[in-house]
């Protein structure tokens, strides 16, 4: 009796209860950590787990955002079918509908404004195949060159510091498995603790094996707590702040005078430059006291072995090329690079950050960081897709400068994937009026966020638990992501989209793809010899090995590990110093009496990116459920700001309102707004349009502001 009740339970348990198991990579960060979503479910209810997975860059790691991206793919307000907006209302039509709108509005447009009135505005959280494409159906669909995409805001200022220094831009130049190793190790303008925790244990292991930490940053963040020496730097004036470090190693000896002679170009005249600079004036200018610059550069020029790594605190300036560059001046002047335990690191901020800077969606690129105005590239190019060379676009413009010639009438059709540049941009109020004037703009996304509320079509996107494809981490490691969930209701992977979207525009024959695989195997073909050689790598490979490191130009090829070790990338195969003055080339926006404050953004833990996807998590938005300002409670008093109470802050372009957080771990001189929300809370509102010379970076680090309470007595303080 009691054998056959067991058995009756146990079949009665397998009734109500199965598990399914879901590979994939976490959808956020520049790690991208191999992770297996698990969903139990129990009578009518189901559960969710996320587990980490072995993999050879986070070994099995998950930070809260990863453990918790499930909530937002699986969230009710996902957008699983097509949206035409009639009447100012969106409406759900069908996939025939949405497509032939499309066709119609761009056939419009193109006859009416010519083919280059028609813009793509791309991202750095698609796969490198959607990114491939896009590239692809820009120039061979639309036949336009304005596309760019939303990693322009990221990382162009660190990617064209490392090609005009390096010769290319691999991110990374050695394999994160060396950090533990390096015995210095400077992070200018970096929070990993916060934007990367994964990449923490590198750090910390250094660390412990007796490593040196220096932090540069105007916040005492929760990275600049394991530091040794923390430069507490006024915003904005890094490149000086390098400046007067080189100086320092110069003047003191410290250089590697064989490395520089044998491997580099531009010493002698950034050794002219620094002495004509004065160490007193550099460190009034900074904020840094002169014994704590010095500290720093003999200890990074002295040990055996070091590493750079730069962030988005450096780098979203309009100096933040140079500032990049005189970093890696000072990398290069004690021969730190191509060896064991010394070189860079450009911490990438998006999920695909690298690799989808590689293969054509910038606007002078095409891909294996083939250069679009160079005839051989063209030429190579054009042969892989099916067209002649003179069919293909020359270049385009920069994501912002997209939006400035949306506002002229000169573009007058958009197509928007998976970005939010209404709250991402610069000048966010300008951005948003931008938009509201063009003829026809479409979106793919997974929301309607901010910005796609603008949108005339929406089309439903594919999540990372659906969309198989690859992504390149922050090491330069292509890692295939095997999506496996099937897509709701009437989602198509966005490969697919942009396959059917072609199609209706007659040029499907360029876009007959099955899967995302064959599309990579094209991608191989496109890379093969470019800089970015993709074309040893295949999915057989990334399934079996996990992951590898570009460039990797055959089969048996088993990727590059540490880039630079005999020569560097430029035709001479030297490294390219250059003389970066203290005055950068654009004005920034520095404090004045009327708005006497610095403000700087960045990131907490729990979002990503504008908070499209982490707001829709119940588990990240509850810990940081609204923006805030923090504040240094002298500077609070001087204003009159009580702790936890909402403040206006202006600037010259808008103004927002958040709530305070007194906190002693920022400069007096300055007040952080974390970037994750929009509307009122838009921190890109109060951000000049003013862009960086040489890679088109806006300047989000560095404006000025005045603040005031803001008194509402229903919503005014927490109880």
């Amino acid at each position: 009796m009691t054998e056959l009740l067991l058995k009756y339970f146990r079949t009665k348990q397998k009734e109500v209860q199965s598990e399914k198991t879901y590979d994939t990579q976490c959808p956020f960060c520049s790690m991208q950590c191999k992770m297996q979503l698990i969903e139990q479910t129990v009578v009518t209810r189901k559960k969710y787990i996320a587990v980490g997975k072995e993999n050879p860059t986070t070994k099995g790691r998950l930070c809260m955002k990863g453990m918790n991206a499930h909530q937002h793919a699986l969230h009710q307000e996902r957008i699983t079918h097509p949206l035409l907006k009639k009447n100012g209302e969106f409406v759900r039509v069908s996939w025939e509908e949405a497509l032939q709108f499309i066709k119609e509005q761009v056939v419009s447009i193109q006859q009416e404004d010519g083919h280059d009135a028609v813009g793509v505005y791309g991202s750095a959280s698609i796969t490198n195949e959607e990114a491939y494409l896009l590239g692809k159906f820009a120039r061979v669909a639309l036949k336009t060159r304005h596309i760019d995409y939303n990693g322009r805001l990221c990382m162009s200022a660190a990617a064209t510091a490392a090609n005009q220094t390096f010769g290319m831009d691999r991110g990374f130049t050695n394999a994160l498995s060396e950090v533990p190793h390096a015995r210095v190790i400077m992070l200018a303008g970096s929070n990993i603790a916060e934007c990367q925790p994964t990449i923490m244990p590198y750090f910390e292991e250094a660390k412990e094996n007796g490593a040196y930490i220096i932090v540069i940053d105007p916040r005492e963040t929760a990275t600049a707590r394991i530091a040794d020496l923390h430069l507490k730097v006024k915003p904005g004036t890094d490149a000086a702040l390098a400046n007067d470090m080189l100086k320092i190693i110069i003047e003191e000896g410290l250089i590697d005078e064989s490395f520089i002679k044998q491997r580099t170009s531009g010493f002698e005249e950034i050794e002219r430059y620094v002495t004509t600079l004065s160490l007193e004036e550099i460190s009034g200018r900074t904020g840094v006291p002169i014994e704590q610059i010095r500290k720093a550069a003999v200890k990074f020029a002295r040990e055996e072995t070091g590493m750079l790594f730069t962030a988005r605190g450096v780098e979203q300036q309009t100096d933040g090329t140079a500032a990049v560059r005189n970093l890696l001046n000072i990398l290069i002047s004690v021969g730190k690079i191509g060896k064991f335990a010394c070189g860079y690191g450009a911490i990438t901020g998006q999920g695909n950050g690298q690799g989808a800077r590689e293969h054509g969606q910038k606007a002078d690129q095409l891909p294996g960081y083939r250069s679009i105005e160079n005839e051989e590239d063209r030429a190579y190019i054009a042969d892989v897709w099916g067209i002649s060379a003179e069919e293909l676009p020359r270049k385009g413009v920069s994501a912002y400068e997209m939006i400035k010639k949306v506002h002229e009438g000169e573009i007058t059709g958009l197509f928007l994937m998976c970005s939010n540049p209404v709250v991402s941009n610069p000048n966010a109020n300008f951005v948003k009026a931008a938009l509201k004037k063009l003829k026809f703009f479409a979106v793919i996304d997974l929301f309607i966020s901010e910005t796609a509320r603008l949108a005339d079509v929406i089309l439903p996107a594919s999540s990372y638990l659906e969309d198989e494809g690859t992504m390149t981490n922050v090491e330069g490691r292509v890692m295939l992501r095997e999506a496996s969930k099937p897509c709701p209701g009437e989602v198509r992977h966005d490969w697919k989209i942009i396959c059917d979207i072609a199609g209706a525009l007659g040029k499907g024959r360029f876009f007959s793809y099955e899967s995302a695989e064959e599309i990579f195997n094209e991608l191989r073909k496109a890379s093969r010899g470019g800089i970015a050689d993709y074309s040893g790598i295949t999915y057989e490979r990334l399934k079996k090995e996990g992951g590898i490191l570009w460039p990797c130009p055959e089969q048996g090829h088993p990727g590059t590990a540490r880039l630079f070790e005999a020569e560097f990338a430029h035709p001479d195969k030297k490294a390219d110093m250059c003389v970066v003055p203290n005055e950068p080339a654009v004005k920034k926006d520095r404090p004045t009496e009327e708005y006497p404050l610095y403000l700087t953004t960045g990131r907490v833990m729990p979002h990503y990116l504008t908070g499209v996807q982490t707001r829709k998590s119940a588990a990240l938005a509850a810990r940081h459920f609204e923006s805030f300002m923090e504040i240094h409670p002298k500077t609070a008093a001087t204003y009159k700001i009580e702790d936890r109470v909402l403040v206006k802050i202006e600037s010259k372009r808008g103004s927002i309102v958040v709530r305070s957080k007194w906190t002693e771990a920022i400069r007096p001189d300055t007040v952080f707004v974390p970037m994750h929300w929009g509307d009122s809370q838009n921190v890109n509102r109060l951000v000049a349009e003013d862009l960086d010379p040489t890679c088109q970076m806006p300047g989000f680090k560095v404006c000025s502001v005045r603040i005031s309470p803001f008194y509402d007595k229903n919503v005014n303080k927490l109880s």
